[in-house]
């Protein structure tokens, strides 16, 4: 039988009209291992598992909500390593064989992608660039960043948090707690622009830099949760380099 490296996780809301292509994203990836998909939908209509093609997915439901979704698809994982994926979110081709290499040196035990906005408008480029910056100045990344996690040391945290926002962030803080390391691998993920594109640039990011900062004093995540509508086409949501 095959060995299963990696399990990719997606938590999904209403994607039927882009979940194949991501999915053929994900089989076009070179140097994996072997590897899963796991699309987690959180609609009780499962329109989005109803709209996948390919019969090798594995297609769970499950409650409304990323941490549960994500945990759900973790509970039946058969891979080494964990990755949590946005359904607006492609990895790079070489994804998996960096993981691997990044996860071979021993000293870690996650991490994620730098931010790339899929966009040529120039305030996108900026907007990742400053996440590259931010992510490396707090040692935590988003959600959007596709996280990566050994399976056996996420299952050792209890998994994600069951709270409607900052589930990642929540996450990460608790790895830097045990004074363990992620590492930031020097490759983009490509993130749809679609979100500052239905509400606005500037008003998006000050909204998510003002919930950021308000969680890290003490906020609750339910509270916060209010100021962060899902999109149109929502997907529940959104250091050492190595």
């Amino acid at each position: 039988m095959k060995r299963t490296k990696f399990s990719i996780v997606i938590p999904v809301l209403h994607e039927s009209d882009r979940i194949n292509s991501l999915i053929e994203n994900i089989e076009g990836l070179t140097g994996d291992g072997g590897h899963e998909v796991i699309v987690v939908d959180g609609s009780p209509t499962k329109d989005t598992i109803r709209a996948i093609d390919n019969e090798n997915i594995i297609k769970l439901v499950s409650l409304k909500g990323r941490a549960r979704q994500m945990n759900a698809g973790a509970a039946v994982a058969k891979g080494e390593i964990l990755i949590f994926l946005h359904a607006d979110t492609e990895l790079p081709r070489n994804a998996l064989k960096t993981i691997n290499s990044a996860m071979a040196q021993g000293r870690y035990v996650g991490g994620a992608f730098e931010l790339g906005i899929d966009s040529h408008k120039i305030e996108f480029k900026m907007l990742a660039r400053w996440a590259s910056i931010r992510c490396r100045l707090t040692g935590i990344p988003y959600g959007d960043q596709a996280i990566f996690i050994k399976r056996y040391y996420f299952n050792s945290l209890g998994g994600y948090r069951d709270i409607p926002l900052m589930e990642d962030v929540e996450l990460m803080r608790r790895i830097k707690r045990r004074g363990d390391k992620i590492c930031i691998v020097p490759e983009q993920v490509k993130t749809s622009p679609r979100r500052w594109e239905e509400e606005g640039f500037i008003y998006v990011n000050a909204r998510n830099a003002s919930l950021f900062m308000l969680y890290l004093l003490g906020v609750s995540p339910g509270k916060l949760a209010s100021f962060y509508p899902p999109t149109q086409k929502a997907t529940g949501l959104p250091v050492d380099e190595c």
